[in-house]
């Protein structure tokens, strides 16, 4: 049902209401004071949700681990969490996704899903099991149309790679010049409380290396309203085998800015690369 608003009695957007159900007013009919207000709230929202996310570069043992980050607005709903071992000798955690919707109430959702994981990591419970206690607590906490795609990942000590994807696009594995999806084991969390999942487990060989990405990656148009789409991505990582996580995503986002050849981004955008170094010390 469409809502209007009630000074100029012209749609809502669709966004906006997402963000706050309880609106009555559009943007254009705010006071300046009230806009002001607003702009003040989205810059402390994206100032919080920046600290939330963890360092850029980031190393583990023998782990190297490099994102990228460029949210389309103030705020995003695309979600990287790194959480170090309480403990020596026990492994990192990994988080990455997309939340449901855009701006505000997809970051609300976000750092809700962040809290739950953290705490859940804590108990040191088998992943598959910390992902379905996450889902059953994130769909009983959000709305009906409220998901979230969602890898989540265990790296330990000689190479040893847990994975558990729910819903979102499969994470792309490069070795020796091929590259190879990790494909989905349930659909997105919040979809049902009684989601079954699996974790699988790989052991990687030095210059091995992990690239996650967002829809915001494949789904990016040019001006010929193309797409870049998963083939491209996997085609850009095919010769990127041991170098830097670091470079691995720069390499990525080159080629999908070539390809979008000035297109406005329409989403957010977000990568990471992870490589086992083994043995070697680069």
């Amino acid at each position: 049902m469409t809502t209007f608003c009630e000074v100029c009695e012209g749609p809502l957007d669709e966004d906006r209401l997402r963000a706050g159900p309880l609106k009555r007013v559009c943007l254009e009919c705010l006071s300046v004071e009230e806009r002001d207000a607003l702009q003040h709230d989205l810059e402390v929202a994206a100032q919080i949700q920046a600290r939330l996310l963890p360092e850029r570069n980031f190393s583990f043992g023998r782990w190297q681990i490099h994102y990228h980050y460029e949210p389309l607005g103030p705020v995003s709903g695309d979600h990287i969490d790194l959480i170090r071992p309480g403990r020596t000798g026990h492994a990192l955690h990994f988080l990455f996704g997309d939340v449901s919707g855009k701006g505000v109430a997809a970051s609300i959702l976000m750092a809700n899903l962040q809290a739950l994981f953290r705490s859940l990591v804590s108990q040191d419970l088998p992943l598959a099991q910390i992902m379905s206690t996450a889902n059953s607590l994130f769909h009983e906490s959000t709305g009906a149309n409220s998901f979230a795609t969602l890898v989540a990942g265990r790296l330990n000590g000689g190479g040893l790679l847990e994975i558990c994807n729910a819903g979102h696009n499969p994470p792309l594995l490069v070795r020796e010049g091929c590259v190879s999806s990790l494909s989905a084991s349930s659909l997105p969390l919040g979809i049902s409380d009684r989601l079954q999942m699996e974790s699988q487990r790989h052991i990687l060989e030095p210059q091995d290396l992990l690239f996650l990405y967002t829809d915001g990656i494949s789904e990016a148009d040019n001006e010929a309203g193309e797409e870049f789409g998963s083939a491209r991505v996997e085609g850009s990582l095919e010769d990127l085998r041991g170098l830097p996580a670091r470079a691995v995503v720069n390499s990525v986002l080159d080629d999908l800015r070539t390809f979008q050849a000035g297109a406005p981004q329409n989403d957010d955008v977000t990568a990471m690369a992870i490589r086992w170094r083994g043995d070697s010390v680069n």
